[in-house]
């Protein structure tokens, strides 16, 4: 069972995370024939303010 747990900085559609998990369950599917249904996707979004790379936040 594939777990997917996907982190970003900022807010997302409801549309755009369907897609997200749209496109993340065809490619387990086609690449490593791993079932819709058993594949799980979290999406965390993270506040820039909580975010940084290197010593720079990016809120």
């Amino acid at each position: 069972m594939p777990y997917i747990n996907l982190k970003l900085v900022g807010k997302l559609s409801k549309e755009q995370k369907e897609k997200i998990a749209k496109e993340f369950t065809d490619t387990l599917l086609k690449v490593a024939g791993k079932p819709k249904e058993a594949t799980y996707l979290v999406i965390d979004e993270v506040a820039g303010e909580n975010w940084a790379k290197g010593d720079k936040f990016f809120g």
